[in-house]
């Protein structure tokens, strides 16, 4: 699924139809209100007409009644004293009052006028009908009309309105930009980014990387630019690393030789030597020969290291069970050194891996050899095995000793020559060689125990295990 199309998609829909559906919505109920408040003039002029025609009205229906009256066309509604308490509530408020007539709505909704008239204690109403005319009803409407254009007047609302209607419209378009811009700057950002890595890589930065959180198609591609510099810088410091080894193999294929040559003369001149003395000399002769051959002995198995360095072995890969090669080798290790305690830790449900079994015995025999010497009398190994993080699997080795320096670690797998009775300096760069040649690698980590720690990462068999070829 194109995650970044549909995004860039729901921008520009959010960018546009959202501010265009906000300005249509407000612009609509804008005008409906303008064109409701701009007939407020109107509705005070209906207003005043509507009350000065009822007040007119009712005048002269009143000049008719009270005409009516006082010709006897119309009979009146008595109500006697005597039967005060019956008195409808009108006629009750009348004869409470001072006036000595008065006319009030009547009927429903006021279709009805009535002449009230006082007749010394008792009341009598005259009624005439008003028609279709309902006063009750025009008084309501001529009232709510009032309130209406009073309302209109008190408040200002086509200006409010108006400045409200530009302020929203302003305010919808700037919340708009601003999330445009954000969105935009969120994807822009990232391939900004990815292509600054990118210039760094080529210029030949081969620590350039570019941080990430994203899981989208650019948060991929950044992932992916990063992988491929992890693998790019660790192809190109395995070639350097190589490269180097060619050099020193070709140096010590020449030095191989040369010393080879010498060393085989001297050592039969050495015993010719021996062999014409007098017996009076024999003794001597026979101990400065021994120191001589000693050291022509050390000389020749610094030549076979050499020569094992220099010399390319062929690589027979097979399904390599890690615990199994691990276990064996610390069990044929530890007879030699029964002054080192040895512990092993293994992890559940390693795959095995592809690689040449003898290389990587070798591999771990320098190892576990190195931290036997590290570790000393009393000292403590300990080998174990792991899922590594990358989908390799893991060898490692830890010793109690003392550990490595800055400077031992920056020349670790350096070849180098070494003067040590045991050392030929070479050991570490053609266990690294091993690793290398088998799709793996060494690497330095922190010691579990104090002192120093390797790690051989192995490629993991893909194609599950295979029947090891016989080397003979």
């Amino acid at each position: 699924m194109n995650r970044l199309r549909n995004r860039l998609i729901l921008i520009f829909l959010a960018a546009t139809l959202a501010p265009l559906a906000a300005t249509v919505w407000i612009t609509t109920s804008l005008l409906e209100s303008r064109v409701d408040f701009s007939a407020t003039g109107d509705v005070e002029v209906l207003s005043g007409l509507l009350q000065g025609t009822g007040r007119e009205f009712r005048q002269r229906v009143a000049e008719d009644l009270k005409r009516r009256v006082a010709t006897g066309e119309l009979k009146p509604r008595q109500y006697l004293l005597a039967k005060q308490a019956d008195w409808p509530v009108a006629v009750k408020e009348f004869a409470e009052s001072d006036e000595p007539a008065r006319f009030a709505l009547a009927g429903q909704e006021g279709d009805e006028l009535d002449y009230l008239v006082r007749h010394g204690g008792d009341v009598w109403v005259y009624s005439t009908s008003l028609g279709e005319v309902k006063m009750d009803r025009l008084t309501d409407a001529i009232r709510h009309g009032n309130r209406m254009v009073l309302l209109a007047n008190e408040r200002d609302l086509r200006r409010g309105i108006k400045l409200a209607y530009i302020l929203a419209a302003a305010l919808f378009w700037l919340v708009s930009l601003t999330l445009l811009v954000y969105l935009a700057h969120r994807v822009s950002r990232p391939i900004q980014q990815l292509t600054a890595g990118l210039t760094e890589l080529a210029s030949g930065d081969l620590n350039a990387r570019v941080e990430t959180r994203r899981d989208d198609e650019i948060g991929r591609a950044i992932q992916a630019f990063n992988h491929m510099a992890d693998k790019l810088q660790e192809s190109t410091e395995r070639l350097v690393y190589l490269r180097q080894l060619a050099s020193w193999q070709t140096l010590a294929r020449k030095m191989a030789h040369e010393v080879k040559n010498s060393l085989t003369p001297i050592r039969l001149t050495v015993e010719e030597m021996l062999a014409r003395y007098d017996e009076a000399d024999r003794s001597f002769m026979e101990q400065a020969t021994q120191i001589v051959v000693d050291e022509i002995e050390t000389l020749e198995r610094r030549v076979r290291a050499f020569s094992q360095f220099a010399a390319e072995p062929p690589v027979v890969p097979s399904a390599v069970d890690v615990n199994s090669i691990l276990q064996e080798r610390i069990a044929f290790l530890k007879t030699g050194h029964p002054e080192v305690t040895y512990e092993c830790r293994l992890a559940d449900a390693i795959p095995p891996v592809m690689a040449d079994q003898d290389l990587i015995k070798g591999i771990l025999t320098n190892l576990l050899e190195n931290a036997a010497d590290a570790a000393g009398s009393g000292g403590h190994i300990l080998g174990l095995t792991a899922q590594h993080e990358d989908g390799r699997v893991a060898i490692e080795v830890h010793d109690s000793g003392p550990g490595l320096s800055d400077q031992a670690r920056a020349s670790l797998f350096q070849p180098t020559i070494s003067f040590k009775k045991r050392g030929m300096g070479l050991g570490l760069s053609i266990a690294r060689k091993s690793a290398l040649l088998s799709g793996g690698d060494i690497v330095v980590v922190k010691g579990e125990l104090g002192g120093a720690g390797f790690r051989v990462l192995l490629p993991v068999d893909t194609n599950g295990f295979q029947t090891r070829p016989d080397r003979g």
